[in-house]
C-alpha cells in the first residue's frame, strides 16, 4: 500500500475523531505545528527516519516532545501510534491529506487562475468572490502568469480546466479554417 493511502486512513480515523469532539481545524494545527517542528530540525527528522533506531526510542522521543507541546488527545494517540508502528515517514503524507480533508469539510476549494498579464488585486478579488458564487463553496485563489497565452485567462479547479485563452481559440481557429 503507498505511504499516501496509509496516510489517507489514519487523516480519516483523526478527522472522524476530531469532528466528534473538538473541531478539525484545531486537530490540523496540532499535527502541523509537530511536522514543523520535525522538519525544523534536521537531526529530529533524520533520527525519526532512520532505520536504525528503534520503534520504542522513537516512541519516546515522540512523547517528549509532545509533553512539550501539549496537543489534543486525538492527536497525540495518533503520533504517539505512528512512531510505535515506526510509521513516522508518513507524518508529510498524513497533514497533506488531512488538510484536503478540512478544506473539503469546510467547503473550501483551490482554483489557480493564469493570465498573461498579472492580474491586479482587486480584480483577482472579483474573479475570486465569482468563481466562489459560481461554484456554491469559498474560493482560495492562487494567480500565474504565462505570456504565451497573449490574452485571456485558464482557471483550473481541482481537475476541472476552463480555458478562456486566446491562444487556445487562435488555435481552435485555425483548425477550423484547416479543415
Amino acid at each position: 500500500m503507498s505511504t499516501r493511502a496509509s496516510a489517507a486512513r489514519y487523516a480519516k480515523a483523526l478527522f472522524d475523531v476530531a469532528s466528534a469532539e473538538f473541531t478539525p481545524e484545531q486537530a490540523e494545527k496540532e499535527l502541523v505545528a509537530f511536522a514543523d517542528l520535525v522538519v525544523a530540525h534536521d537531526d529530529l527528522r533524520q533520527a525519526l527516519a532512520s532505520p536504525a533506531i528503534p520503534a520504542a526510542r522513537k516512541h519516546a522521543i515522540v512523547a517528549q516532545l509532545l509533553d512539550r507541546q501539549q496537543p489534543s488527545g486525538p492527536v497525540r494517540k495518533l503520533l504517539l501510534l505512528l512512531a510505535e508502528r515506526d510509521r513516522l515517514e508518513l507524518l508529510a503524507d498524513l497533514v497533506s491529506v488531512y488538510h484536503e480533508r478540512v478544506m473539503e469539510h469546510l467547503k473550501v476549494v483551490q482554483a489557480e487562475v493564469t493570465t498573461a498579464m498579472p492580474l491586479p488585486p482587486e480584480q483577482a478579488a472579483q474573479l475570486q468572490q465569482r468563481l466562489g458564487a459560481s461554484i456554491g463553496r469559498t474560493v482560495t485563489l492562487t494567480t500565474k502568469v504565462d505570456p504565451a497565452l497573449i490574452g485571456g485567462m485558464v482557471t483550473r479547479i481541482g481537475s476541472t480546466v476552463y480555458d478562456g485563452s486566446v491562444a487556445t481559440q487562435l488555435t481552435q481557429l485555425r483548425q477550423r479554417l484547416t479543415e
